[in-house]
């Protein structure tokens, strides 16, 4: 047995294997390029690392790439001390240890030449040809001089416009932040959080999407450890305490062994310790952890017929947990996942979670999209794409996001001749690139991705033209309708679920088959609530620019409403750019949502003839409809002053307050209200109400305050609210 499969602390040494001796590394870096015929010893690791998944890769691109970066970042030094250039060459060993081809691995070298050093674009080009050129200028970030507070979403979106035309512009950007988040120490407290908020939301998404666990399971610790201190503390104390007792799996894999060995199916089974994250999620869901939680069995076989042969020898010699059965080889996951998933029980009683599958599924399941070496490269036997050659990576990208694309693809990630979609270009990314074209501004766009990366997408449902959508849990036939026919979906009356018609706010379930029933007539729109059915950004952006450009769909009494009196003690305004579909209606605005315009809204009739406005995603919307009431439709009828609530969280310093007060009095805002809880953990709390003159100064406001030094977050605010 390997001394990964009985040390609790092995798996993460494995993971660690990247981080080789910076200062050590450094010096190499500084003693410039070696002789003609040998590469520098800087650049050595990389070499190795790369010719283990290509013996017969091509070097001397990579010595030339490393040349240009080391004189092009010499002088340059890392907050940590070290010589810049060990910042690209750790990026690019990372990468190279999971089996990234020579194009990434050059284009990882480069990265940040663009972007910090005199080196330009055309250099670039005219050295290592169009496709590096076109990945590092993916990952180069946008000046903030020029974007302003909307640099770091608007940087987003160029990569991830970029990696719609070619995926390695994303592998190189989580390397990127993998290194970054490994030596985010030296950072100050409040840099750590927002860096590591942003790594959460967003980066640890993309690698959950692109299949990279390896990098994926790193990012969720070193997160962990930053933005929750006390609980990774606890998980770490509790894996050191388990080390010192008896562990039940090494007895498991051996009797595991055993059995593989005398039903005649070649197979390695080792032990994979689970990382902190997946830890403190076993224990949160089970309440107390048992010595078989700490790990899992790993069983990996040469064939797919294999897994299953595995799989029967487990069940028969072993007593199954049914319940814990996944087959994700028959139907993968959305990221290119294979595995099967089962639990046995041992002779004692412990429970092994157990994965099994090939040797190539488990380099898939570590490096995802990294694992395809060159993705571009002809395929049958053709001759792999040349760095520098012909081929553009930059090609034709504006018909990847609408309709039929350039290769036969669809943008809803199927192919058009019902075979399975390119896995480079995954149906996710599509409908991701297709949405954010149509958000208004920067905010949007970044709220809206965070919102949308943050849905688990864990369900799988078939459309009648024999093709899969991925959909977020908890999504209805609206979210599948504008999934599957983007625009076209506002001609939808109706679906069948299961073969049985439904309504288009129908919730859907992993596997079930919906066919989306369409109106021939085009005049035909969505209606205001079915932004109450609607959990994608696509199909939410889509209904509301339809509603906002046909307004005389939405049947609206211009009477003015009344004004309604503040219960003590409340924040409650009048919603004077708000009328519901109810005559002589009082609008109020909710207090525990406090919608302004463009949110997308619902209302609730009240006792008095008061209708209540809600925020569609507030939590007090979704009690209601489960307590049988029902909603009215409301609309926004003139952007104007409003009220709203704003919650602000921070790293507790000196004369904080008064810059945030500053901050929003430059805004034009007027305080009506503003409570800061005592300091946790030397992170403070502040509540702001908040009286702007107009609703779309909100998004300004917002920027405003995050920029104050120390604030890490700024949100609007979800108060509790009876039904």
């Amino acid at each position: 047995m390997s001394a990964e499969a009985t040390n609790p602390d092995a798996h993460s040494r494995r993971r660690a294997r990247p981080r080789i001796d910076l200062r050590r590394l450094g010096r190499a870096a500084l003693l410039g390029p070696a002789g003609r015929d040998r590469l520098p010893d800087a650049i050595g690791h990389v070499a190795d690392a790369h010719r283990a998944h290509h013996p017969d890769a091509d070097l001397a691109v990579l010595h030339r790439a490393y040349v240009l970066a080391e004189s092009s970042h010499r002088g340059q030094m890392r907050k940590s001390g070290e010589p810049y250039i060990t910042h690209p060459l750790a990026v690019t060993l990372i990468l190279a240890e999971l089996g990234a081809e020579t194009t990434t691995l050059t284009a990882s070298l480069l990265h940040d030449t663009v972007e910090d050093t005199e080196v330009t674009l055309d250099q670039v080009r005219a050295e290592f040809g169009k496709e590096v050129c076109y990945l590092v200028d993916g990952v180069t970030k946008l000046e903030k001089v020029d974007y302003g507070a909307a640099a770091e979403p608007e940087t987003f979106r160029k990569m991830l416009v970029a990696t719609g035309n070619d995926v390695r512009v994303m592998s190189i950007k989580l390397a990127d932040r993998l290194h970054n988040m490994r030596t985010l120490g030296v950072m100050r407290p409040e840099k750590q959080a927002r860096i590591a908020k942003v790594t959460r939301d967003v980066l640890i998404p993309l690698a959950e999407r692109l299949g990279v666990q390896a990098m994926k399971t790193e990012l969720e610790d070193l997160v962990f450890a930053i933005l929750h201190p006390e609980e990774y503390e606890h998980t770490r104390v509790l894996i050191a305490a388990n080390a010192a007792h008896e562990d039940p799996l090494p007895v498991i894999a051996d009797e595991l062994r055993t059995v593989l060995k005398e039903a005649g199916i070649p197979a390695e089974v080792l032990i994979r310790p689970r990382h902190f994250v997946s830890l403190h999620r076993v224990r949160l869901r089970r309440g107390e952890l048992r010595g078989s939680d700490f790990g899992r069995l790993l069983v990996l076989v040469g064939e797919d017929a294999d897994c299953y042969g595995v799989l029967g020898e487990l069940h028969t010699c072993f007593t199954p947990v049914i319940s814990e059965f996944k087959d994700f080889i028959a139907v993968p996951k959305f990221n290119l996942y294979q595995s099967l998933h089962t639990a046995v029980a041992g002779p004692d009683g412990a429970v092994a979670e157990v994965l099994i599958r090939t040797h190539q599924m488990h380099k898939v399941a570590e490096a995802g999209v990294i694992a395809l070496g060159n993705p571009y490269a002809p395929a049958e036997g053709g001759e792999p794409a040349e760095v520098g050659g012909s081929g553009d990576a930059s090609r034709a990208g504006e018909a990847r996001v609408e309709g039929e694309r350039a290769d036969g693809e669809r943008a809803d990630g199927e192919r058009a001749d019902g075979e399975r979609a390119d896995p480079t270009r995954p149906g996710w990314l599509s409908r991701l690139l297709a949405w954010q074209q149509s958000a208004p501004d920067p905010d949007t766009f970044w709220s809206s991705l965070r919102q949308d990366l943050s849905e688990d997408r864990e369900i799988t449902v078939f459309h009648s033209e024999g093709g899969t959508l991925g959909l977020p849990a908890g999504a209805s036939c609206v979210d599948a309708a504008y999934a599957q026919h983007g625009e076209a979906a506002h001609a939808c009356i109706g679906a069948r679920v299961n073969g049985r018609l439904a309504t288009l706010g129908t919730g859907l379930s992993d596997g079930d088959t919906v066919q989306l029933l369409l109106a021939h007539d085009a005049t035909s729109g969505p209606s205001p609530e079915w932004l109450d059915h609607a959990r994608t950004p696509a199909a939410r952006i889509a209904i509301t620019a339809w509603l906002t450009a046909h307004p005389e769909a939405v049947k609206v009494p211009t009477a003015a409403p009344r004004p309604a009196a503040a219960a003590p003690g409340t924040v409650r305004q009048t919603a004077a750019n708000a009328v519901a579909d109810l005559p002589e209606a009082t609008v109020r605005l909710a207090g525990c949502c406090t919608p302004v315009p463009p949110d997308a809204v619902t209302g609730f009739p009240v006792r008095g003839g008061v209708v209540t406005v809600h925020r569609v995603e507030c939590a007090a919307v979704a009690r209601m409809e489960a307590a049988g009431r029902a909603p009215v439709g409301v609309r926004w009828r003139a952007t104007g002053d409003c009220r709203v609530t704003l919650v602000a969280e921070s790293f507790g310093r000196a004369h904080l307050l008064a810059d945030l007060t500053e901050a929003i009095a430059k805004e034009g805002a007027a305080i009506v209200s503003a409570t800061v809880e005592p300091p946790t953990e030397q992170r403070v709390r502040h509540t702001y109400t908040l009286q702007l003159p107009d609703a779309a100064g909100l998004p300004a406001l917002i920027r405003a305050m995050r920029d104050v030094p120390g604030v890490y977050d700024v949100s609007r605010a979800q108060h509790p609210a009876s039904a």
